[in-house]
């Protein structure tokens, strides 16, 4: 498959294309830290069903570069969800669905709360919406799944992030993946999107902007604000859950329905972990055809 680009305001976005031409668009966002690789094991399926899809390299990931050397180099949420919307625009998809994991079913929720007459239909992995606010009360449990928050708002953590990252990222998918034994193989691949010269600085920015350490960028300032003041979404969206997710504990996708005026559904994936799209793909691939096509 090969790699494209397109630029939009901030960044020459690398991204795959792939499925029946003139299928209805999906776009499919990774998470951290992981890369386009994580939706191989579903695109059969997908472009079975007579969709065309578009997976994207995030900001600090593979290919992906930013225009100007003077850009912030910010991971914040909003941040994102502006990009999806801007790479959408490049390519001349008015109206799309969207597929998200981790920072990018984040993603996929700002989107479509931003620019809900854009997005036909939105799934979300492993992330449950209204998860994002600083002031928010957790539960002893997610302080603990929390953990690499914390460590990377430190010096240490920074410096493991700069200078050792494969270490940490290799541990990361290990203990992401209860019950799962991840082929080093699988890791390597994706890892290479890590060389990015801007990955650390965007995964530093990403976790401590979204606790309050780390200062946004400007261009993003309005958008946080309406963020902060319109949670609800008015697309038709579900939440896929790894059942096992010792990450975002499954309780945390719980209870959404008021947040969605156009409806919620939501699937927990027995034993899975964290990337339910590669270690029960098939389960994932069936809901997210069933969803998408509905």
């Amino acid at each position: 498959m090969s790699v494209l680009s397109v630029g939009t305001p901030v960044l020459d976005i690398a991204y795959e294309a792939s499925g029946p031409e003139g299928g209805r668009p999906v776009v499919l966002l990774h998470g951290w830290p992981d890369d386009v690789r994580t939706w191989d094991r579903v695109l059969p399926a997908l472009h079975g069903a007579g969709l065309r899809t578009y997976a994207p390299w995030l900001r600090g990931y593979g290919p992906t570069r930013f225009l100007d050397a003077s850009t912030q180099r910010s991971g914040q949420l909003a941040a994102l969800g502006q990009d999806l919307l801007e790479f959408a625009d490049a390519l001349g998809l008015a109206r799309f669905a969207v597929v998200g994991h981790d920072w990018g079913a984040r993603a996929a929720y700002i989107a479509s709360c931003l620019a809900p007459e854009r997005i036909e239909r939105s799934a979300a992995l492993s992330v449950g919406w209204g998860t994002n606010d600083p002031d928010q009360v957790l539960g002893i449990q997610q302080i603990q799944n929390y953990w690499y928050h914390w460590y990377m708002a430190t010096e240490r953590g920074a410096e493991l992030v700069r200078n050792d990252h494969l270490t940490y990222t290799r541990h990361i998918w290990t203990i992401w993946n209860p019950g799962w034994d991840v082929p080093d193989a699988e890791f390597k691949t994706t890892a290479a999107a890590f060389q990015n010269p801007d990955w650390a600085e965007i995964t530093l920015h990403s976790y401590r902007h979204r606790w309050g350490w780390a200062a946004g960028d400007p261009r993003y300032a309005d958008l946080e604000m309406r963020l902060a003041a319109a949670p609800q979404i008015h697309v038709p969206t579900l939440t896929i859950h790894g059942g096992a997710d010792p990450v975002n504990a499954p309780s945390t996708s719980e209870g959404k329905e008021a947040f969605f005026k156009q409806g919620y559904e939501r699937v927990v994936v027995p034993d899975a972990g964290h990337f339910p799209q590669r270690q029960a793909s098939e389960a994932v691939a069936d809901a997210l055809v069933r969803f998408l096509t509905a």
